[in-house]
């Protein structure tokens, strides 16, 4: 086979080309919409390779002698075609001049004369792409094809038009920040990113890679890095768990989200603006709620005034920031995207992104740049005490903010950290004995009409078994893939990356009791305790909290709906002491001394606080649950 440039200058193949098709190679890249060659493929035997716009396949040419073989009377047919699509596949590699082992059927000899045995030494190429489970979905693993030719300049020429192919797709990142937390899970972070790292390299993905040394080194770096500089990354990954990834969430939005503060009744407590927050610091001084951190979780984050260090708060009247950055903030969101590789002891936010916490399957998600974007819930203390000042206080959180039971349970688990990720088991155990309840105000924003169960009567025990006797279980939207709920355009609700901002036409309610937990859930928080999540029919970004009030009751029926909630397909809100309401917004009031809230897997004391959703203000590289 010979190359040569015509008086056109367009590079030609001439001599033999049994093997090519509509092939034309401009400037050095193949130009034609379609490539086709017989080649060698890894264990098949001899192909008919074809690449168009949209897959890479093949077809056997030993078929054509196969005899159809049966089974237990069952006629078998011939082996069909196979492709691979190129949203599916992330590296093309031109391989040494090697052994490649041929087909195991007789008749390769008739159709490949040169090979005259099993196995030859070959020019080869190998395509790397993704293979989707069919047993548990959303699970991927890595598929390789290895194709041979006893030309070299052939094997070239589909590299080059292969890879021409991948880089059309502008979504795949090009350069990353990498951020590894070692003492995340079972301080299995540095090994899951040595195991996935070559992916990266063979995807020629640039990764910075920052190993952190100590609780709120990564929310340092992201908080004071420039703006221009982290433009200059296509996304910002976590190695570690969802505390972990709530560390770097907040390092990226606490000093760039300028919004304001979550609607409230008349009523509730406000912040006149007179005061500013207590905390105005170095900035490069550490600020700490509690001494001692979750080693994959984030330390409580200070909300301070605009400053160099990047440290800010939401957007006060008087608090005077940079018009600039609020401008670079859109841009910035919309170019950056976050992906989690887990390596935690839950991984609720993987679980419910792709299904599955297996981190070869997200970094193969990153790698090929899909996209879905996140709900992402502010939270404001406004008192940390009865008594306290009113200081605002500013956190994010993706996934989940609980009280009672779930703050209680973080809490007993701080004095058993040396058990590792079984603390809590041990202390979900002992805090479900003890069976406390607190008293408690809670207002929300009602935005469709209630479908929830009331708790005005209490009523006789088996009136409040309604998983067993109750209505008939309504069929539940859950998130999947190309979710029609999380694509849907916003109609009434918030505009994407935008907080509920129709107050004229708020209906707030208020339920005040004793509580056993009140929970706000920003995703369904799917794990492997819990199959369906929280709440199975919350979505990744439909613009609404899952607010979740457990009133008091017997202990019997409280583990009846924790038994529920850890059974696929179970019924945890068929209890008449149980309230499921989506809302936008709420406000929350304890009227007793102590009050501990469940931020993400972190300590966060609150006595007042108001709570708001943003709608899509996030991207990750995921693609959504599978079925």
């Amino acid at each position: 086979m010979e190359i040569r440039r015509d008086d056109n200058g367009i590079i030609r193949v001439e001599g033999d080309k049994s093997h090519l098709s509509n092939v034309e190679v401009e400037n050095g890249e193949a130009s034609s919409s379609s490539l086709n060659s017989t080649l060698f493929l890894e264990n098949e035997g001899e192909v008919v390779l074809t690449l168009n716009s949209d897959d890479l396949s093949w077809k056997s040419l030993e078929t054509f002698d196969y005899e159809v073989s049966v089974c237990l009377g069952i006629k078998l047919a011939p082996r069909l075609a196979t492709e691979i699509s190129l949203s599916d596949m992330y590296s093309v590699e031109l391989l040494n001049y090697g052994l490649i082992h041929g087909s195991y059927h007789p008749n390769v000899v008739k159709y490949f004369p040169s090979i005259n045995s099993h196995e030859s030494e070959m020019h080869r190429f190998k395509v790397y792409g993704v293979q989707k489970s069919q047993s548990q979905p959303g699970h991927w693993t890595l598929a390789t094809y290895t194709f041979g030719h006893k030309d070299l300049q052939t094997c070239r020429m589909w590299v080059t038009r292969i890879s021409a192919s991948l880089k059309m797709d502008v979504g795949r990142p090009k350069n990353l920040l990498v951020f590894v937390n070692p003492r995340s899970g079972k301080a299995s972070g540095y090994r899951t990113w040595e195991t996935v790292a070559p992916i990266f390299s063979r995807a020629e993905v640039e990764t910075k890679v920052v190993v952190t040394e100590r609780a709120g080194h990564a929310f340092d770096v992201m908080a004071s890095i420039a703006n221009q500089e982290l433009s200059l990354y296509d996304g910002v990954i976590a190695i570690g768990g969802d505390g972990f990834f709530n560390e770097i969430l907040n390092g990226f939005l606490l000093s760039r989200h300028k919004a304001p503060h979550p609607p409230s009744p008349s009523d509730f407590i406000h912040y006149d603006g007179s005061k500013r927050n207590s905390v105005d610091h170095d900035p490069n001084a550490k600020v700490r709620e509690t001494a001692k951190q979750n080693e994959e979780h984030s330390p409580l984050i200070s909300n301070s005034l605009c400053n160099g260090s990047g440290l800010g708060n939401s957007r006060n009247e008087d608090v005077p920031c940079n018009k600039d950055e609020d401008l670079e903030f859109p841009r910035l969101r919309e170019q950056l995207r976050f992906g989690i590789i887990p390596a935690g002891s839950t991984d609720a936010i993987v679980m419910c992104t792709t299904g599955t916490r297996d981190p070869v399957t997200s970094a193969l998600h990153i790698v090929l740049g899909k996209r879905i974007y996140l709900d992402i819930a502010q939270v404001v203390r406004w008192k940390t005490s009865l008594s306290s000042d009113i200081e605002p206080f500013v956190r994010y959180a993706a996934s989940f903010a609980g009280y009672g039971f779930y703050g209680d349970v973080i809490t007993e688990s701080e004095k058993y950290r040396w058990m590792g990720p079984k603390r809590y088991d041990y202390a979900g155990t002992k805090v479900f004995l003890r069976h406390r309840s607190y008293e408690a105000e809670v207002s929300y924003i009602q935005t469709e009409p209630e479908k929830t169960n009331s708790t005005t009567g209490k009523g006789n025990t088996f009136s409040r078994l309604r998983s067993v006797c109750g209505p008939e279980k309504v069929e539940r939207a859950v998130c999947r893939t190309n979710c029609d709920v999380c694509n849907a355009k916003p109609a009434t609700r918030s505009p994407r990356s935008t907080p509920y901002s129709r107050p004229e036409e708020s209906r707030w309610r208020r339920c005040k009791g004793h509580f056993l937990s009140v929970g706000a859930a920003v995703i369904s928080n799917r794990n492997e305790r819990a199959p369906d999540g929280l709440v199975a029919d919350a979505h990744l970004s439909d613009g609404f909290l899952h607010l979740l009030l457990i009133r008091d009751c017997p202990r019997a029926l409280y583990l009846w709906h924790l038994t529920q909630l850890a059974k696929r397909g179970g019924k945890p809100w068929n209890f008449e002491f149980v309230e499921h309401h989506k809302t936008p917004a709420f406000t929350f009031t304890s009227f007793g001394d102590e009050s501990v809230w469940n931020l993400d897997g972190e300590l966060f004391h609150a006595h007042q606080l108001s709570a708001q959703v943003f709608r899509g203000l996030i991207s990750l590289f995921a693609s959504g649950p599978e079925v």
